[in-house]
């Protein structure tokens, strides 16, 4: 009984060397970042809020604070 497996012609096989070899030659030459260099991991509103909220809430806690000491 025969074998079902298929052989890779000579062709086919040529050109999966040819570019596993341009893949060898390759390595080393990538850069060392691929990133933009303005991309921000967070937007604009969202650190706009973070900052109303730390600053709202430093300045609740002094107001809060001067007025228990009763500087109000």
């Amino acid at each position: 009984m025969r074998s079902k497996e298929k052989t890779t012609s000579r062709r086919v096989a040529d050109r999966k060397i040819a570019v596993f070899e341009k893949n060898i030659t390759k390595r080393g030459s990538v850069p060392e970042t691929v990133k933009k260099g303005n991309d921000y991991p967070v937007g604009p509103i969202v650190l706009g809020f973070f900052v109303f909220v730390v600053v709202g809430s430093s300045l609740f806690q002094i107001i809060r604070t001067a007025s228990n000491a009763g500087l109000f």
